[in-house]
């Protein structure tokens, strides 16, 4: 017996279909396998789910479901007289084998399915398709435009939402394969992103981080630095003696999260870098300061 979807979507009875709507949404987003990619029961939750909104989320399933007609699954309930008035008259709903009062012949021409059960708007519903589309770093990050080239010559128009991971599967409802003779929904269509790698920048979690080169004098002196973000050049102060390795936070830098809606930070790592050639004065001066300041900085 297919699960009560009220249940499964967590909402009374006389709830709106707005309610519904948003109780979908808010399960979906907690259950989305992209967010358990290795927990079997969310999966199979969320798969339960979808198929409890495809019952409701349409007013007229639903309204069927109320009474009686279907079921939890969408299938037809046994025994239903498919005309009205309940049940077939003398039927205790549980019709014989090869027993279906000839309504197999009439479904089997309305829905090409032969004799016995009916085909569901599901079953006959158009294929999904699946493409991948590589979005350089940035897109990725601000979100972006796309269009997709398909096979047949025909192309696809996307928006990639901000904040978009690489592997992530983003689905375009009914933009898939049209249903067998145009009498069904559309299938959808599955595009994989593939985030092409920065020259500078990483993406760890929400935060974005940097390594950045620092001169001998900026470390030991102190300097005012432009630093590159992902929204643009920033200035950040490198404090007198600053050493190599050392991490600053650029507050809200990084990445919104399509999970939270919170900003990551950009994460910018000091290297310092000597210059390609150590002339006699530089090398003069390190010399005559050692001999008043060593230390050893492996203690």
């Amino acid at each position: 017996m297919a699960d009560d979807p009220y249940l499964l979507l967590c909402v009374a009875r006389g709830a709106s279909q707005d309610d519904i709507s948003k109780a979908f949404r808010k399960l979906a987003k907690e259950l989305h396998p992209d967010l358990h990619p290795d927990d079997k029961a969310a999966v199979e939750r969320f798969k339960k789910v979808s198929a409890a909104y495809e019952v409701l989320g349409d007013p007229e399933k639903r309204a069927r479901f109320d009474r009686g007609e279907i079921d939890g699954s969408g299938e037809p309930r046994r025994g239903h007289n498919p005309f009205g008035g309940g049940p077939f008259p003398g039927r205790t709903g549980r019709p014989g084998p090869g027993d279906d009062m000839g309504f197999g012949d009439i479904f089997g021409d309305m829905f090409g399915a032969g004799r016995g059960r009916p085909q569901t708007r599901a079953q006959v519903r158009g294929q999904d398709v699946r493409y991948t589309l590589d979005v350089e770093f940035l897109e990725a990050v601000a979100g972006a435009k796309k269009r997709v080239s398909l096979p047949d010559g025909g192309v696809l128009d996307l928006a990639v939402p901000e904040g978009v991971e690489d592997g992530q599967v983003l689905r375009l409802k009914g933009k898939g394969r049209p249903g067998p003779r145009g009498a069904a929904d559309a299938g959808d269509a599955h595009v994989e992103i593939k985030v092409r790698t920065h020259r500078d920048f990483k993406r760890v979690g929400d935060d974005i981080v940097l390594d950045l080169a620092v001169s001998i004098d900026e470390a030991v002196l102190g300097a005012k630095i432009e630093v590159p973000t992902a929204t643009g050049r920033v200035a950040l102060n490198i404090p007198k003696g600053t050493n190599s390795g050392t991490v600053f936070r650029l507050r809200a830098k990084g990445v919104r999260s399509m999970k939270t809606g919170m900003q990551g930070d950009q994460l910018v790592t000091v290297r310092i870098v000597l210059p390609e050639t150590i002339d006699d004065q530089l090398s003069y001066f390190l010399s005559e300061w050692r001999q008043k300041h060593a230390y050893d900085p492996r203690k």
